[in-house]
């Protein structure tokens, strides 16, 4: 059995440079979130509590997007992405008050500036794309903690812990690893398309969170802002997939939920293979990543002793709303057709 397994990773990663990859991931959290935990680190931060979980979030996102060939460039852009994430945080903390008046769901606004980010910054290519996504990441991750004005610091010092823990890994693993697909935006037009896309489908979510309230409303908002694609078939596509598996990675992240009591240690682990299954299947299994992702933030939560059942499906349900709202914003509003992105990328290619 062990011996087929090995087989069947070969045959699906080659050179191991994705199962490389996952185990960066996986210690650049660790190695964030150890020293965001350190009492000598902490002393003096107004929400030292925060400060692991942020900066851990940081440097995962990070290594997710970075995608260079030699270490130099990959701390270079470890360290922007860094940057980028603790920039999203400080956008939320500077524009939050400003939204407050309009209800509990006015902070939420603020990632529609960042989900407009994740789709326009493609057109720049690996760097500017991942750069787009980690200011999404930092506000979503400041939302979710509820910084105020009074957390600048712990937000300066998740970047700096982050910048580190990022490049340290990336710095062992040296030249076994391999950049990863990415299918660049040519056309400036579909570029803003997608932005707006993006931008308004994440708008509309934060006024039915508004109007009738959403458990977790940051996670349709998600959905919505990475399921959008360089034409309306990716888009449909990246639902399809999305869905499907949410719909299989949360099911077996609650049935983990006996265990999260009285074997943390075991949830640990089995979030870090997920992390590395996601690495393995991003670039060609989107639908595989989600799932080994709902499956990571389920069980985590629960770790982090979350149990309430309704609390954490509604990962799926939103999901669902997310995306399929996503959908919609995609073929309504200026839609995207196949045969044009295509054409783009041509042009770009040949320029190239």
């Amino acid at each position: 059995m062990v011996t087929n397994t090995f087989r069947w990773l070969d045959r699906i990663d080659p050179g191991v440079h994705r199962r490389i990859k996952g185990l960066r991931l996986v210690t650049a959290f660790g190695i964030a979130s150890m020293l965001g935990a350190l009492h000598d680190i902490t002393a003096g931060l107004p929400d030292a509590a925060s400060l692991g979980a942020l900066a851990g979030g940081f440097a995962l996102w990070a290594s997710v997007s970075e995608g260079q060939a030699t270490r130099r460039k990959s701390a270079r852009d470890l360290a922007l992405l860094s940057v980028a994430a603790t920039l999203g945080a400080v956008s939320f903390i500077e524009l939050a008050p400003l939204l407050a008046p309009i209800g509990r769901a006015g902070p939420e606004l603020t990632l529609a500036s960042g989900a407009f980010l994740v789709g326009y910054m493609r057109r720049f290519g690996i760097l500017s794309s991942g750069l787009g996504s980690q200011v999404y990441i930092g506000q979503l991750y400041a939302l979710g903690a509820g910084l105020g004005s009074g957390d600048l610091n712990t937000v300066l010092m998740a970047g700096a812990i982050s910048t580190l823990a990022a490049i340290v890994p990336r710095m062992l693993s040296g030249p076994a690893e391999r950049p990863p697909p990415f299918a660049e935006v040519y056309s400036h037009s579909i570029a803003i398309r997608m932005g707006l896309q993006a931008g308004v489908a994440a708008t509309i979510i934060v006024v039915l969170d508004h109007m009738i309230g959403l458990t977790e409303a940051y996670w349709a908002i998600t959905a919505c802002t990475y399921v959008i694609g360089s034409s309306t078939t990716g888009t449909l596509d990246r639902v399809r997939q999305r869905i499907i598996g949410t719909a299989i990675g949360v099911p077996l992240g609650l049935a983990f939920l006996p265990i999260a009591s009285h074997a943390p240690i075991v949830v640990w682990m089995g979030a870090a293979v997920a992390m590395i299954a996601y690495a393995m299947a991003l670039p060609e299994r989107y639908d595989i990543a989600c799932g080994a992702f709902a499956f990571t933030l389920i069980v985590t939560l629960a770790a982090g002793g979350e149990h309430s059942i309704p609390l954490l499906a509604a990962r799926a349900w939103e999901t669902l709303i997310g995306g399929l709202l996503g959908l919609v914003v995609a073929l309504v509003l200026f839609p995207i057709r196949a045969r044009a992105a295509a054409d783009c990328c041509t042009r770009g290619k040949s320029q190239d």
